[in-house]
């Protein structure tokens, strides 16, 4: 494959899922075709594995997309969403689906076609990527956590050393100095 496009993994309910209308573009049938097929072999998708988002769900992403397409215009890679393609399909009549990693792979074995099977495997090693991701962030705010609690208790260890420090550093006060000689008291 010479050219891999990138798969957009939402965040939807606390889990991972891609829209119909972006799996529709990875496995190169058309989202109404997706979701016919879908329809056509609901039994095969559990909630687990597939819903449909939400009214504000919906607009909340429609949202966060057209915000993104905004600020990166000069991405090749852009937004294959329904709602936001410039000219058809502007304004989808429907709510689209979210499929999760497994509903994903299951639409990829209703399609029957060699390029959604194909494609299945990068839609699967997507999944994966964005767990591992995941993963290394969650060990990178843990070890930070650490630092960052080290940190504090050097800081207080510090300060205990510097007030101890403090009337050490300070100058001696000035005694009042025996004269020499004689002086006559006034």
């Amino acid at each position: 494959m010479k050219h891999q496009r990138k798969i957009r993994i939402l965040t939807i309910r606390e889990q991972k899922v891609v829209l119909d209308s972006d799996l529709a573009a990875v496995y190169g049938v058309t989202t109404k075709r997706l979701n016919e097929q879908f329809r056509r072999n609901r039994k095969r998708f559990p909630r687990d594995f597939a819903f449909q988002v939400t009214a504000e769900e919906f607009e909340s992403l429609r949202s966060q997309f057209a915000t993104l397409n905004q600020s990166e215009t000069t991405m090749t890679n852009r937004s294959q969403t329904a709602t936001l393609k410039q000219g058809r399909g502007q304004h989808r009549k429907y709510r689209p689906w979210a499929f999760t990693e497994h509903g994903a792979l299951q639409a990829a074995n209703i399609l029957r076609s060699d390029r959604a099977i194909a494609m299945s495997v990068f839609v699967i090693r997507a999944f994966i990527e964005q767990r591992e991701k995941l993963a290394a962030n969650a060990a990178i705010l843990k070890r930070l956590a650490e630092i960052d609690k080290t940190l504090l208790e050097h800081d207080s260890a510090l300060r205990e050393i510097y007030q101890k420090l403090v009337p050490l550093l300070a100058p001696p006060r000035d005694l009042p100095r025996k004269q020499i000689g004689f002086h006559a008291a006034s």
